[in-house]
């Protein structure tokens, strides 16, 4: 709730004056934040929405006291607008309230220009459409999630902002990450669509992404994991064929929890090099082997030292998508240990190491590289603790608010006997007793209700005070 409401805006490390608020970072940050106050939730996505652009794109940052985009920072970020479906999809999941999508919602604060936040929402997935590159893969602008990823940028001047400087024109540069999201996501905002009866329309929002998937496939893979981007001359980016930089953690975590290529193996595949190539005891590091000089065409990742932020340092935030794609691929053992090497609770005992306060997630903890690994930096600044909490609730143990429904779908170490979580949704508090009697890590037997065996693993929503609920795996 810290993080939601001050979003990065204030910390030891930024004066909130200048920055103000994400659009990536707070619809993130809701994430974590929707079941404790929902009405709160609601009003940050339609403030979110009212500063987006009637193309679909967003400002980068809003100020929260105007609620008004922040032109000095730009925009330009085209993972921006797809966050926006995460939010409001999550939201409706939780509350059951599709109202807010007739919300009458303005763009660029323009109440002339106001459309229900469903327009939003098609404007939010068309901006990707609309915006792809010579391999059909989305174009990333200024940057995507990872901001240090300058690939259109071309600085040689120390005074100028990475984020805002743009020195050679047309650049057609590809994220790997967002063309992820845009499955994952679209898949998302198209279920959505059939909830309200738009079928056509769903089908139109699934044919556009099949064909992401079907560029990934093509163009995506690099024998052993998911390429990362193609740079402004349409070379690869987190290849085996680059000397630095071959694999990073971006685009594996969305490719894994789209599931893309699992016809192929690809998944596991990417997963294990994961594991093997920037596994470290503190953390996933973001992106091996570290830069070791500055590169023009790559941008501000390159100005860090080895080990460090997002030179192979281990960006917190990021962990999760590696976790939930691994319990996508049914591997619980390792998506509970990805968990606790980053948890504050689990970090007790390196405390002299890790150095910053014991009970909140860092932004960064220097990785495998840096000069003293495991040390901690920029505590509070980050969305780790709004996707770590979203990681261990929905994906590993796997309680997953739905339309009509709660769906219980652990996906646990296998040495865990069993668990037991109290769940509040809509009205009704869940006594959930989750059993592992054969010590396996996900696929549910049997679900018993209130004494009564349901067909599949999703509980309808319930119009009583409490429920109990008994989940056998098999």
């Amino acid at each position: 709730m810290v993080t939601f409401n001050m979003s990065r805006s204030a910390s030891y490390f930024e004066s909130g004056i200048g920055r103000g608020m994400g659009f990536r970072d707070s619809n993130q940050d809701l994430i974590g934040f929707v079941h404790l106050i929902p009405e709160k939730a609601k009003e940050r996505i339609l403030d979110l929405a009212a500063t987006q652009l009637e193309d679909g794109g967003a400002y980068h940052q809003y100020q929260p006291l105007t609620k008004k985009g922040n032109s000095d920072i730009g925009g330009n970020f085209n993972d921006d607008p797809l966050w926006l479906i995460l939010s409001t999809t999550l939201y409706i999941k939780e509350t059951g309230d599709f109202s807010i999508l007739a919300e009458m919602v303005p763009y660029d604060n323009d109440e002339s220009k106001a459309q229900p936040l469903l327009d939003h929402l098609n404007r939010s997935f068309l901006h990707v459409v609309n915006n792809l590159g010579p391999h059909g893969l989305p174009l990333i602008g200024r940057a995507d999630w990872n901001d240090c990823l300058n690939l259109n940028c071309f600085s040689t001047n120390p005074d100028d902002s990475f984020q805002t400087t743009e020195n050679k024109t047309g650049g057609v540069a590809e994220s790997m990450m967002i063309a992820g999201m845009f499955v994952l996501y679209g898949n998302d905002y198209a279920g959505l669509l059939k909830q309200l009866g738009r079928n056509d329309d769903a089908k139109g929002v699934l044919v556009e992404v099949e064909k992401m998937s079907s560029a990934i496939v093509k163009h995506g893979w690099d024998g052993k994991w998911f390429l990362r981007a193609y740079d402004f001359f349409g070379k690869k980016i987190g290849s085996n064929e680059n000397e630095e930089g071959k694999i990073f953690i971006e685009s594996n975590g969305y490719c894994t929890m789209a599931n893309i290529g699992s016809e192929k193996g690809w998944p596991k595949l990417a997963l294990d090099s994961v594991k093997k190539h920037l596994d470290s005891e503190f953390g996933i590091v973001l992106n091996n082997p570290p830069y070791t000089e500055y590169d023009v065409s790559k941008g501000e990742i390159t100005s860090y030292p080895e080990g460090y932020k997002e030179n192979a340092g281990i960006f917190c935030h990021d962990n999760p998508w590696i976790m939930i794609g691994e319990t996508v691929a049914g591997n619980g053992d390792r998506a509970f240990d990805y968990y606790s090497k980053i948890s504050p609770s689990h970090l007790e005992e390196i405390s002299d190491l890790h150095r910053t306060e014991p009970y909140v997630y860092s932004q960064m903890i220097a990785g495998k590289d840096a000069w003293k690994p495991g040390e901690a930096k920029n505590s509070w600044l980050t969305g780790t603790a709004a996707w770590n909490f979203f990681a261990i609730s929905q994906h590993i143990l796997g309680i997953q608010p739905e339309y009509d429904g709660l769906v219980i779908n652990p996906c646990i170490p296998k040495d865990w006997k069993g668990f037991k979580v109290i769940r509040k949704f809509r009205g009704t508090t869940f006594n959930i007793e989750v059993q592992n009697p054969k010590n396996i890590s996900k696929g549910v037997k049997e679900l018993i209700v209130d004494g009564a065996l349901i067909q599949g693993n999703k509980i309808p929503v319930q119009i009583k005070d409490i429920c109990e609920v008994v989940v056998v795996l098999v």
